[in-house]
C-alpha cells in the first residue's frame, strides 16, 4: 500500500509561488496593495489575510477530552434555584455554576445568604458532576456551607469536583475596593499580609483544594482587550500563588488550588487564540517557579458585553460562536449565557437553548474529539504568540506596580481598560463595530422575548477598606437600547413611534441602496421610516411628505441624481415644513450647496450614528 505521505494534495498541479499569488490578489484589488487587506486588533496586533503553515507548538489542550457543560443557577429564591439546578442536570449539563448576587457573573440576579443547602437539595454531588461558585464579597464564605452539607451526606470533599472560586482581587476590582474579607486576608495591605495561606490550609485539610479563581471576566466586561484580560489574570493568579506559598503551602500544591475564568465572545479567532495563549503564559509562570508545567484549568463564560436586549435571538448565534471558540481553544468548562439574559432572569426555554448549544457542539459536531485542533495553523500560532508577548509586557507593568492589587490601587489596569473601552464605544457609535439587533438590522416590530417575572437583587453594601475606580460592567448595546426605550415610551404615550419620511429621488435603482441604509440607520434609534417607490414629480413628493405628518425627512438617491435634484428637493421639503432634513450619503464637494439648500445632517458609513440619533430623540 502506498505511503500517504507520498501522495500530497494537489501534487499533479505545478507549484505556485507566493509572488504569483500576490500578483493575482493585487489584480483582483485593481492595483491596491496586498497590505490593504491587513487589519489590527484593538491591541494593535496585526491580522493577516493569509498565513503560511506554522510549526505546531506544545498542545494547548484541556486536561480531559470533553469540556464540562455548566448550567447557571441564579434564581434568588432557593426553592426555584433548586429547580433550576435539577433541570440543568436532567437536561444534560454535568456541572453547575452557583451564581451569587453582585458577583461578576450575576447580571442582576443570584443566590443570597444561607441558600446553599436548599439549592443543592436532591443534587447528587458524587455523581460525577462539577460545582463551581461565582462569588461576591458579601457571600465570599458561602461555599463553607458545603462542609456541613457533605458531612451530613457522608461525602468526602476530596472525591468531588468542587471549585470554590474565591477571587478576592477580582471582587475588589468590581466593587471599587476591598471589603471586609479580602482586606482581612491582606491583599491590599502595604506591605501585604499573606494570611491567605493559613486560611487555605484549613480548607485543604477538609478536602477542598480548587479554591481560587483568576477571573478575567471583570476586565472583559469593563471593555478590556484580550491582552488586558490575559495580563490581568496571570498577574492575579501569581498573586494568589505567592500568597499561598508565603502561607506555608508548597508551590506544587498551591498551583493546583488556582483555576482561571475567561470570557468567550463572538470574535471566534481571537477567542481561540486567547485561550491557547493563557495556557502558554501560565506554563511560563510555572517554569519560572521551577515547576514542570501542568495543564491549567480554564473555565469559560460567553461574553456579557456582547449580549443585546433587543432581537435577543441573535444572542443564540453569538453564544454558539463563543462556545465553539472556547471549546476549540481548550476550555475545560463552558457556561453559555441564556439568550434572554439581558432582558431579565431567563426562563427554562432560554436555559435549555444555552445547554443544548454545548451538547450539539460536543455530541453532534464532535468539537472536543481533537486536542488543540488549530495547532500548526499559521493564524492560530501567530496570533497566540502575539497575544502572549503583548500580555507578558502588560504583566510586567502590573508586577512593577506591585502586582494585581497594587496596579488596581494605582489605577493602572483601569486606565488601560478605559482607553480600550472608549475606542470600542466609538466603534459602536459609528457602527464600524456592528451589533445585529442594536445598531445594525434592528427589528422595531419584534415581540418581546419571555423572561421570568422576578425582581433583580443586590447584595448588601459593605464599607470599602480602600477605594479606587471600579471596573464597571457594561454591554456594548446599552446606548442604543436607551434610544429604543425613548421610542417605546413615545409609542406607549401616543400610539406611534418617531417617524422620518424618505424623500426618494429618481428610479428604484437610484435610491434603493441608500433608502435601505437610511431605514436601518434610523431604526437603530427606534425611529420608523416612511418609505415609498419614488415620485413622478416634485409636487407628488411634497404632497406625500405633508400627508405623512412627519417632521423629519431624509433624501435618498444616487450621486448623479443628487447632483441634479437634491438642492431643489431640499428647498421644497424645508418650505413644506421639514424640521430636520437628512441626506443619505457623503456630500463630497457639494456639502456647502446642500447645506445652503436646507440639508442639516448627512448620514453615511462611519458617521457618528449614536450622536445623530440622540439629537433626534433629545436623549443624553
Amino acid at each position: 500500500m502506498s505511503d500517504p505521505d507520498d501522495l500530497p494534495l494537489a501534487a499533479e498541479f505545478p507549484a505556485v509561488t507566493r509572488a504569483q499569488w500576490l500578483a493575482l490578489v493585487e489584480r483582483v484589488l485593481k492595483g491596491a496593495r496586498f497590505e490593504t487587506l491587513r487589519t489590527e486588533t484593538l491591541d494593535g496586533l496585526p491580522i493577516e489575510p493569509l498565513y503560511a503553515r506554522a510549526p505546531a507548538s506544545t498542545p494547548a489542550a484541556r486536561s480531559r477530552g470533553r469540556w464540562q457543560v455548566m448550567g447557571r443557577v441564579d434564581h434568588p429564591y432557593p426553592a426555584a434555584a433548586n429547580a433550576q439546578a435539577l433541570a440543568e442536570l436532567e437536561g444534560g449539563a454535568n456541572g453547575l455554576v452557583l451564581v451569587f448576587a453582585d458577583s461578576v457573573g450575576a447580571y442582576g440576579y443570584g443566590l443570597t445568604a444561607n441558600a446553599l443547602p436548599r439549592v443543592l437539595d436532591g443534587v447528587q454531588l458524587d455523581a460525577g458532576i462539577s460545582i463551581e461558585f461565582d462569588l461576591s464579597e458579601p457571600y465570599t464564605l458561602s461555599p463553607l456551607e458545603l462542609t456541613g452539607l457533605l458531612k451530613k451526606r457522608s461525602l468526602d470533599p476530596g472525591t468531588l469536583d468542587i471549585r470554590f472560586g474565591f477571587d478576592l482581587i477580582g471582587q475588589a476590582a468590581l466593587g471599587g475596593g476591598p471589603q471586609l474579607f479580602s482586606h482581612a486576608l491582606g491583599f491590599f495591605h502595604d506591605p501585604p499580609d499573606m494570611s491567605i495561606g493559613r486560611f487555605t490550609a484549613g480548607l485543604s485539610s477538609r478536602g477542598f483544594t480548587r479554591s481560587y479563581a483568576a477571573d478575567g471576566r471583570v476586565v472583559h466586561g469593563a471593555g478590556g482587550t484580550e491582552v488586558h484580560e490575559l495580563g490581568y489574570v496571570i498577574a492575579a493568579a501569581l498573586s494568589y500563588l505567592r500568597a499561598l506559598e508565603a502561607g506555608g503551602i508548597a508551590l506544587d500544591a498551591a498551583r493546583r488550588m488556582i483555576f482561571f475564568r475567561l470570557a468567550a465572545d463572538a470574535d471566534q479567532f481571537l477567542t481561540i487564540a486567547k485561550f491557547r495563549a493563557l495556557r502558554k503564559l501560565w506554563a511560563r509562570i510555572e517554569e519560572s517557579c521551577g515547576l514542570a508545567p501542568e495543564p491549567a484549568f480554564i473555565s469559560a463564560e460567553t461574553a456579557w458585553r456582547t449580549m443585546t436586549r433587543n432581537d435577543p435571538q441573535v444572542n443564540i448565534l453569538r453564544g454558539t460562536i463563543a462556545a465553539f471558540a472556547a471549546g476549540i481553544g481548550g476550555a475545560d468548562a463552558i457556561t453559555v449565557l441564556p439568550f434572554t439574559a439581558a432582558r431579565g432572569l431567563p426562563d427554562a426555554f432560554a436555559r435549555r437553548i444555552a445547554r443544548n448549544t454545548q451538547l450539539i457542539l460536543l455530541d453532534e459536531a464532535n468539537v472536543a474529539r481533537v486536542a488543540d485542533p488549530t495547532a500548526g495553523t499559521g493564524w492560530s500560532e501567530r496570533l497566540s504568540d502575539d497575544l502572549c508577548l503583548a500580555a507578558w509586557v502588560l504583566f510586567q507593568e502590573i508586577e512593577a506596580a506591585g502586582g494585581a492589587a497594587g496596579a488596581l490601587k494605582q489605577g493602572l489596569i483601569q486606565r488601560k481598560v478605559a482607553g480600550a473601552c472608549a475606542e470600542r464605544e466609538r466603534a459602536v457609535a459609528t457602527r464600524t463595530l456592528k451589533l445585529v439587533g442594536a445598531n445594525e438590522f434592528p427589528d422595531l416590530a419584534e415581540l418581546p422575548a419571555a423572561v421570568l417575572d422576578v425582581r433583580s437583587v443586590e447584595a448588601p453594601s459593605m464599607p470599602l477598606a480602600i477605594a479606587f475606580e471600579p471596573l464597571s460592567q457594561t454591554r456594548l448595546a446599552e446606548p442604543y437600547e436607551k434610544l429604543r426605550d425613548a421610542s417605546d415610551r413615545m409609542l406607549a404615550a401616543t400610539g406611534s413611534r418617531p417617524k422620518i419620511f424618505l424623500a426618494n429621488l429618481g428610479r428604484g435603482a437610484d435610491f434603493n441602496a441608500r433608502a435601505n441604509f437610511a431605514a436601518n440607520f434610523f431604526a437603530a434609534g427606534g425611529i420608523e421610516t416612511m418609505s415609498n417607490d419614488g415620485f413622478a414629480s416634485r409636487a407628488a413628493m411634497i404632497a406625500a411628505f405633508k400627508a405623512s405628518r412627519a417632521r423629519l425627512a431624509c433624501l435618498c438617491g444616487s450621486d448623479a441624481v443628487y447632483a441634479r435634484e437634491a438642492a431643489d428637493a431640499a428647498k421644497a421639503l424645508k418650505a413644506a415644513g421639514a424640521g430636520t432634513l437628512f441626506l443619505s450619503g457623503k456630500p463630497a464637494e457639494r456639502e456647502a450647496d446642500l447645506r445652503h439648500a436646507g440639508v442639516d445632517t448627512f448620514i453615511h458609513v462611519g458617521c457618528d450614528a449614536l450622536a445623530i440619533l440622540r439629537s433626534i430623540l433629545k436623549e443624553p
